[in-house]
């Protein structure tokens, strides 16, 4: 089969086209011409959807239910040519895309079920006493509520989990918030495919055609633009530490701050303890090689150091390098990913006490694996070797005993995960590591690898900076869909009028 895009912006129900265009730069297959974002799209986009919250905003949860169940349907009608243009366009394999589809439908239908069961309004009800004394109170009811129109901005790794209808966008319309996403401009077929998805939606369920626009990129002043719309309330963001924290200072900067859920990446730290390495250190080696490498490395969750105890080292640097040396390379997503890869493992390899143990050429827009040794006390005294390399690039730290590991975890920055390798006779240590390890990250695994988020009720997919730039929210599971509400209180009104809701 073939698919060719329109190459337009759809914008509250309409497919607009631009005098600017710009063209994709896929895996293979062939190159596609899409209009490029302005300013006045913004504008119009942010226009229409807060025409739509006064709708949408207080639609029943029935019908938003029901829209997120038809976006579903409508994503799986286009299947095929999701995964094919998906696959040219990103460079993965067509089983990577339908595992990919089915977690994007999955999570708007389970966030379709989470909002009519209703226990995510966290209703609360103190009635009145009027006969208190000294004084009387007054009957209180708190609901959440949608705060309006959220930007999403689409990440380059998850061209469906993450971008048009991903995660940001289904949370968003879950809570009642119409939503203008910017397209990735490494996958703008597939966000226009899934847009015509939406839009199909939005007409099934007769809702108001600015719920949902998507405007493609191709302009850094199109993000610019969109943070800084007086009518955006929240953005959702999954992307790099600068860019994201780009947008997130032009979020403070406004008359209005807006908050700026940015999912910024990590180097996602693995302890692996004395007694679960004598007992099964290869088999923790070939499992983190394989995570290591998983889709190139390119994954927020990407386990990117592990640390090991210095006299353990040996046996498992060997274990990790024969795994590691029957990975063939690998696709990345855009060249500029690839470029900047290249550029992560040259400056690990030349920072003071590195040690190259595996050293590998890329070809062009291709990764292959690299592992590199350090002492923990050379880790200790430079903070740079903590930044992440989005790829399959492996970092062993050595400690020299039980203290020294705590040091080098106390050292680490906010995380999005942290693992723990451990048998039973490790759990002293375990049980020190622990609070230092909560306190850095968002997960804490024990005997698993962080690459997989589950979406569900209690999965946090956040952290400390610079994981994430809101510690408080997560952006995968049913918990995301607080991050677009806020509470509102209710003193003394009469039930006639009060929310359906309450």
């Amino acid at each position: 089969m073939t698919f060719v895009p329109h190459g337009k912006h759809l914008i509250a129900g309409e497919w607009i086209a631009g005098p600017d265009t710009f063209a994709s730069d896929p895996a293979h297959g062939p190159a596609h011409t899409f209009a490029v974002g302005t300013r006045a799209l913004v504008d119009q986009a942010a226009q229409a959807a807060e025409v739509a919250f006064w709708s949408f905003g207080w639609a029943d949860r029935a019908l938003r239910a029901a829209f997120l169940r038809r976006i579903a349907d409508e994503i799986e009608a286009r299947a095929a040519a999701i995964t094919l243009i998906g696959c040219q366009e990103t460079g993965l394999p067509e089983a990577r895309l339908n595992g990919e589809r089915g977690r994007t439908t999955g999570q708007l239908r389970l966030f379709a079920a989470h909002i009519e069961a209703g226990d995510y309004l966290d209703r609360r009800h103190d009635a009145a006493l009027p006969d208190r004394q000294p004084l009387p109170r007054p009957d209180i009811r708190m609901i959440q509520r949608p705060i309006g129109p959220v930007a999403v901005f689409g990440a380059s790794n998850f061209p469906l989990a993450f971008s048009t209808a991903g995660g940001d966008t289904a949370a968003a319309l879950a809570a009642g918030c119409p939503v203008v996403v910017k397209g990735h401009s490494a996958h703008p077929g597939t966000g226009e495919i899934v847009a015509e998805a939406i839009h199909a939606a939005i007409l099934a369920c007769n809702l108001h055609p600015g719920v949902f626009s998507l405007i493609q990129g191709g302009n850094r002043s199109v993000g610019e633009a969109l943070v800084t719309h007086p009518l955006i309330k929240a953005v959702g963001f999954t992307g790099s530490l600068a860019g994201g924290r780009a947008l997130f200072d032009l979020c403070a900067a406004r008359p209005e701050p807006i908050p700026f859920f940015g999912e910024l990446g990590a180097v996602n730290p693995m302890f692996l303890l004395p007694a679960a390495m004598a007992a099964r250190g290869d088999a923790v080696a070939q499992g983190w090689s394989a995570s290591l490498t998983m889709g190139a490395g390119q994954f927020c969750t990407n386990p990117g150091i592990a640390v090991v105890m210095e006299d353990q080292a040996a046996a498992f640097v060997a274990a990790t390098l024969a795994a590691l040396r029957q990975v063939a390379p690998q696709v990345m997503l855009t060249e500029g990913i690839a470029r900047a890869y290249v550029q992560g493992r040259d400056r690990i390899a030349a920072a003071p006490g590195v040690q190259s143990l595996l050293s590998q050429d890329c070809g062009p827009r291709q990764a292959t694996p690299q592992l590199f040794q350090v002492r923990g006390q050379d880790w200790l005294a430079d903070h740079a070797l903590a930044e992440e390399v989005f790829g399959p690039l492996g970092l062993i730290v050595t400690a020299r005993d039980a203290e020294e590991m705590l040091a080098i975890a106390r050292s680490f920055p906010g995380q999005l995960t942290a693992t723990l390798h451990l048998n039973d006779e490790d759990a002293d240590l375990a049980r020190r590591l622990l609070p230092v390890l909560e306190h850095k990250a968002g997960r804490v695994l024990a005997n698993g690898f962080p690459t997989g988020v589950e979406v569900c009720d209690a999965m946090v997919h956040g952290g400390p900076y610079p994981a994430s730039t809101n510690f408080g929210a997560t952006s995968v599971g049913t918990l995301s869909i607080r991050r677009f509400l806020r509470p509102v209180s209710y003193q003394n009104l009469p039930e006639a009028i009060l929310p359906k809701d309450l």
